[in-house]
């Protein structure tokens, strides 16, 4: 076997958690393998020497990536020359599509082979992007059956993999084991996951915490438990908390043990739906955002649901309440049945999960190398 260079570009957490799955996976097929790039520290525990550290990539927000930007392209020019220089094997860009699209476009044309590993949500809004994907992309890894079919359309290259947490999350979570790790006993109980971003627990926690209020008159002798992100998000929601009197335990991370303990989870829209599908939880789902963006992205996005188990189901399987439809008294009345009976949620959820758990990391390897067999 001749030695392979592999080079990756991760920008976030949760890139370096597939980042370095994938890595294992290639080294276990391809021992004589050399990794370069961007990534973090299970990355580079996996022998990766990062050029840069990942965080300057870690930006949310446009005003923030505004701050940012001129560090950003300056980074992403002397990435793509010393690149070309390098000439890997191939270019695997691990989501960040803002950051990481122009480089699989440029080291294309220079004649390096390129994944992109995550679809950005191109099925969704901005569909154009599609066409820089098609030129700049050798292979699309999607994580998720539906968006594999989109890209077959388009006429790019694509291989579902399956996703990573689905291989991770058992399909039968043990909920009185997680119960008795967090102290909670028999009484029903319903998580509370507003959001991991400062934005979305302001926008959304004391929503959560007044239809939490209104749950304990509509389910009796309910508890609550709010997985903390991190010490800020912990802090934001204890002021949110000042003056209310609720059966609530904060936790510090920790959400799957949430997911894994609760009857029912009310939940803002994003990656935690998929966990607590998986965990096979049901729920409501919300969102707000502010009014002028709303009003923008309801002109701009192309789907029907906002939440991955609508998305996956392609149906209605799971009440989205958003914007000015999402008040405590709508939430309240909405999730307290699902407490009680939530299967005709969780009936769907197995089937999905199973469609999903496909060993995301050794399948996205194989696409990788049967890339490269011809080189």
């Amino acid at each position: 076997m001749a030695r392979l260079c592999v080079a990756l570009v991760a920008g976030e957490a949760s890139g370096d958690i597939l980042g370095s799955g994938l890595m294992r996976a290639i080294k276990a097929r391809h021992p004589d393998v050399h990794f370069i790039g961007v990534g973090g520290p299970l990355m580079e525990a996996e022998g990766m020497t990062s050029y840069f550290p990942m965080e300057r990539l870690a930006v949310m927000g446009l005003v923030e990536v505004l701050g940012r930007l001129r560090e950003l392209l300056k980074r992403r020019k002397l990435l793509i020359e010393t690149l070309i220089g390098e000439k890997p094997d191939v270019f695997i860009g691990i989501d960040a599509p803002d950051f990481t699209l122009n480089i699989e476009l440029k080291l294309r044309q220079a004649g390096i082979k390129t994944v992109h590993y995550v679809s950005p949500s191109v099925w969704a809004w901005r569909q154009k992007r599609v066409l820089k994907i098609r030129e700049g992309c050798d292979l699309m890894l999607t994580l998720l059956p539906f968006e594999a079919r989109f890209y077959e359309e388009q006429g790019v290259p694509v291989r579902f993999v399956g996703h990573p947490l689905a291989d991770t999350i058992p399909l039968e979570a043990d909920r009185a084991a997680a119960r008795a790790e967090l102290g909670l006993g028999d009484a029903p109980v319903i998580a509370l996951m507003p959001g991991s971003r400062g934005g979305e627990v302001g926008r959304l926690g004391a929503l959560f915490l007044d239809a939490a209020q209104r749950l304990c008159e509509l389910v009796p002798g309910v508890r609550f438990v709010l997985p903390c992100a991190n010490a800020a998000r912990r802090a934001q929601v204890e002021q949110m908390l000042e003056g209310r009197d609720l059966p609530l335990t904060l936790l510090d991370g920790r959400s799957h043990q949430a997911l894994a303990a609760c009857d029912a989870v009310l939940i803002a829209s994003g990656t935690a739906t998929l966990e607590a599908m998986l965990y096979k939880r049901p729920m409501v789902v919300a969102y707000r955002l502010a009014p002028l963006t709303y009003w923008i992205l309801k002109r701009m996005v192309k789907s029907p649901y906002v939440s991955l188990p609508n998305l996956l189901a392609q149906r209605l399987l799971v009440p989205e309440l958003l914007q000015d439809a999402a008040t405590s008294e709508a939430l309240a009345q909405t999730l307290a049945p699902l407490v009680k009976d939530g299967s005709q949620q969780t009936d769907s959820f197995d089937q999905i999960h199973r469609t999903l758990r496909r060993d995301a990391s050794n399948q996205a390897a194989d696409a990788v190398l049967a890339l490269l067999k011809d080189r």
